[in-house]
């Protein structure tokens, strides 16, 4: 009768990856491989070279600066619309507690065409953001 103790550690893998080959590059040619690899995105030099000899598809990001910038701008101004919003439901509450009724409508007819003036933006701004995609996407393809 054979009894089944638990030795401890890491169950064994199903498909160990036993083979192993080595490869050397010269200067111009390590140089030409890392800066393939950066731009790969791939976890690690290995995952990168099986892709690339298997045929296995891989992603490669360029990032542009100026892509990041108007990227980081958009955000900040998404940023500041969402402050805007919080601030906006601030001042009605305070109008509809601190004020008559008469100075409260004065005052929410003033900030409603300043929501109007921002929603406009917000359209503007969202339409050069669809541009941009259009642009970026037909360059990119």
């Amino acid at each position: 009768m054979k009894q089944n103790f638990n030795s401890g550690g890491r169950p064994p893998k199903l498909n160990p990856a036993s083979y192993r080959y080595v490869v050397r590059f010269d200067a111009v040619e390590n140089s030409v491989f890392l800066s393939l690899y950066e731009k790969s995105g791939a976890t690690n030099k290995a995952a990168f070279i099986k892709n690339v000899l298997l045929n296995k598809p891989f992603k490669v990001f360029i990032v542009d600066e100026n892509t990041r910038i108007f990227i980081d701008q958009l955000s900040a101004f998404n940023s500041h619309y969402r402050t805007i919003g919080v601030e906006y439901d601030t001042v009605v509450k305070t109008l509809r507690e601190n004020f008559t009724e008469k100075k409260a409508m004065a005052a929410l007819y003033k900030l409603e065409k300043i929501t109007i003036e921002l929603v406009k933006l917000n359209r503007e701004i969202v339409a050069l953001a669809n541009k941009f995609d259009e642009r970026w996407l037909q360059k990119s393809l």
